[in-house]
């Protein structure tokens, strides 16, 4: 591939992971990566000492989503400095690829390959409706990646390996894992709460990711309950926790679904209800609609939800995942980019 590729984009986890993944496999194909993000969001957190890298960049930009008027200018603004900073630096270090995975810190990379010549844009949209910036920019793509999108060449979500690896069909739910993300979400855990004594009265065991923020709690009230449950805030290794669960009640962001299919665990999906343009909603009723989970809005949380889950149907759910997903989407992806390059 002629020239060097730049990975942009960030801000949280689901489009970190993919960003991730693109990293991963130019690596692997020996074609140096720069990244390109943000000193806001988990961006360094994720890239700083990232050794892929050929090299990572972190510019001084903040989103324009929900900000007052002022707010919205000084963001635009930065936006608009950077994108001249990343120009520059698409000239400078002969740059003819850009891959965008979303979210504000893809902003000035994204806008310097529209405006930069002989560069070519590529965007994955991780979410079922898309972003502002890549509803914006996606018309002057080379292509738009999506699982989403009719159009797009590769429908499969770029998932980890090891989410595979760990795949199973399940025949009963002898465990149940809560799952509100790296952050938490209250509403889960409160459900989860208030069925605890049911589920370990029925001898299901209990792994559950509270979040940071809410741990202590929630680890003692299952002490009060006097119930053994596998508690944690953060782990490195949830593909290990997903495949020793039968069944899953989880957040619906786009990364997380499609671990969960992967993985072939059947879930219960309660969406961010702030999600913007309710995506998480969307991105599980995509499932929904092909009989391969359930949804529940999180007012409609109640214990009662819990009697659906311990009788519905867990192998065919599980089984009809398998097929739901395949393993090589990030390979697939970033073939089709190489060919594009090389014409």
């Amino acid at each position: 591939m002629k020239g060097r590729v730049i990975i942009t984009g960030g801000g949280t986890g689901g489009h970190l992971k993919v960003a991730k993944a693109f990293i991963d496999e130019f690596y692997k194909r020996g074609t140096p990566t720069i990244f390109i993000g943000s000193t806001s969001g988990q961006d360094k957190a994720w890239f700083e000492n990232e050794k892929k890298l050929k090299k990572a960049i972190f510019l001084d930009t903040k989103g324009v989503v929900n900000k007052n008027i002022f707010g919205k200018v000084g963001s635009l603004f930065k936006i608009l400095k950077e994108t001249n900073h990343c120009m520059n630096f698409i000239d400078e270090a002969e740059v003819k690829t850009v891959i965008s995975v979303g979210g504000f810190s893809a902003a000035p990379a994204t806008f310097a390959a529209i405006l930069s010549y002989g560069c070519k844009l590529y965007i994955h949209e991780q979410n079922s409706k898309m972003g502002k910036l890549n509803e914006l920019t996606s018309k002057f793509a080379t292509e738009v990646f999506s699982s989403y999108i009719e159009e797009s060449k590769v429908k499969d979500y770029p998932v980890s390996e090891e989410f595979f690896n760990n795949a199973r069909v399940r025949n009963k739910i002898e465990t149940i894992i809560f799952l509100g993300g790296s952050q938490g979400a209250i509403a889960i855990n409160n459900f989860a709460l208030s069925v605890a004594k049911k589920i370990n009265d029925l001898g299901i065991k209990i792994i559950h990711q509270t979040g940071k923020n809410d741990l202590s709690r929630v680890s003692d009230e299952y002490k009060k309950l006097n119930i053994d449950a596998d508690v944690f805030d953060f782990t490195d290794n949830i593909a290990r926790k997903m495949s020793e669960a039968d069944f899953a009640i989880s957040r619906s962001g786009a990364s997380t679904l499609w671990e969960l299919t992967a993985n072939s665990l059947p879930t219960l999906f309660v969406p961010y209800p702030h999600a913007a343009k309710d995506h998480q909603y969307y991105n599980a009723k995509f499932l929904k609609d092909k009989k391969l989970c359930f949804v529940c809005r999180q007012n409609n949380l109640t214990p009662q939800v819990i009697d659906k889950v311990l009788t519905c149907d867990v192998h065919s759910m599980s089984k009809g995942l398998v097929n739901a997903i395949n393993c090589d989407a990030i390979e697939s992806l970033v073939d089709i980019i190489t060919e594009n390059n090389q014409q």
